[in-house]
C-alpha cells in the first residue's frame, strides 16, 4: 500500500495542476478543498478542481512545485510549497505564481479533503 505522503508527493511532482486528465487520476470522487486565498474563502468540489486544472493548462505551458516541507500524520499530509509556472507567452521565463500551505486527507488512495492557504507572489 502506498503511503499518503507518497501519494501527495507524486501528485505535486506530476503535471496535475495544469492537466485535468492527470488531476482526475488523483482525486477522490467526493473531494472537497476549503481554500483561504488572498481573494477570500473558496470551496471547490471535484468538477471545480478538474476545471481549474484545465484552465491553468491553457495559460501555462509548464508547472513546477518546489516543496520545502512535507509531514505525514496517519492519513493526513501537510505540505508547504511554492508553485512556479512558465506562460505560453513567455516560455523561457519561470515565474513564481504563489506560496501554498496545504493539508490533505487521503482516502482510498486518493486526495479526499484539502485545506489550503495561499499567498500570491
Amino acid at each position: 500500500m502506498v503511503s499518503a505522503k507518497k501519494i501527495v508527493q507524486d501528485f505535486y511532482k506530476s503535471d496535475a495542476l495544469i492537466n485535468s486528465e492527470i488531476m482526475e487520476t488523483y482525486l477522490h470522487p467526493e473531494v472537497i478543498i476549503d481554500w483561504n486565498s488572498s481573494k477570500g474563502f473558496i470551496q471547490m468540489k471535484h468538477a471545480d478542481i478538474v476545471a481549474m486544472a484545465g484552465e491553468l493548462g491553457k495559460a501555462y505551458m509548464r508547472s513546477k512545485v518546489r516543496m520545502s516541507h512535507i509531514l505525514q500524520d496517519g492519513n493526513q499530509v501537510a505540505v508547504r510549497y511554492s508553485h512556479y509556472i512558465k506562460t505560453v507567452e513567455n516560455p523561457r521565463e519561470e515565474m513564481l505564481l504563489a506560496h501554498f500551505f496545504m493539508i490533505w486527507e487521503v482516502k482510498d488512495g486518493k486526495l479526499f479533503r484539502g485545506y489550503q492557504m495561499t499567498q500570491i507572489s
